[in-house]
């Protein structure tokens, strides 16, 4: 045993419990509540178990899909979450989470360090299958929890339907799937006066 790796190893998920403590803007569907980020990557992973045939890739690698969906939003424990329609801080949110990603997975071995950091550059690239998958799972899971809600948080926010359509078309380079059923949810949101209509 290396007891030096171990304490890392150990410094790290004790860093990462933080994430409990991010809170996201959706909400969750029987209190309301604000969702965390740990609630959102348990979520995620979920989704990707069950949804896993739906990818694009037919020999998609589930397991590198899960390490992503797992790893990439604890940047967010020094960044914060930006919500997805916040135009103003998106613009710096890559920078702000690549100087996290460099500092959280830094408390890793090297070894284990250079890997997560890969997997988190991977997924921001998404210039690979499972990458795409996981960023389509990780667009759609949002949509559901508001279409599931009465579109809590694009209400409250004052986002209006091509806005979600917009950021969230890239759902399709993952699975064709759940951008129709993404499409089919958002024309029922709208329909049901959760989510506003395009401006005129």
């Amino acid at each position: 045993m290396n007891p030096e790796r171990l304490r890392g190893q150990i410094r790290f998920i004790l860093e990462v419990d933080r994430l409990k403590e991010v809170f996201r803007q959706t909400v969750c569907t029987q209190s309301r509540r604000p969702e965390n980020d740990a609630e959102h990557s348990w979520h995620l992973c979920l989704a990707v178990i069950v949804l896993a045939e739906h990818a694009n890739a037919p020999s998609l690698d589930v397991l590198r899909v899960l390490k992503m969906v797992i790893l990439h939003d604890l940047v967010e424990i020094d960044a914060g979450d930006t919500f997805a329609y916040d135009t103003a801080r998106m613009k710096d949110q890559h920078a702000r989470e690549a100087l996290a990603a460099d500092r959280i997975f830094g408390l890793l071995p090297a070894d284990q360090a250079a890997e997560f950091r890969a997997l988190w550059d991977e997924f921001e690239a998404k210039a690979t299958p499972e990458a795409r998958f996981a960023s389509a799972i990780d667009r759609f899971q949002p949509v559901l929890l508001n279409c599931s809600t009465e579109g809590a948080a694009w209400r409250r926010h004052g986002v209006s339907a091509d806005r979600v359509l917009a950021r969230n078309h890239e759902i399709v380079n993952g699975s064709p799937d759940l951008w129709a059923e993404v499409e089919a949810m958002i024309a029922r949101a709208v329909g049901a006066g959760h989510l506003a209509p395009p401006p005129a």
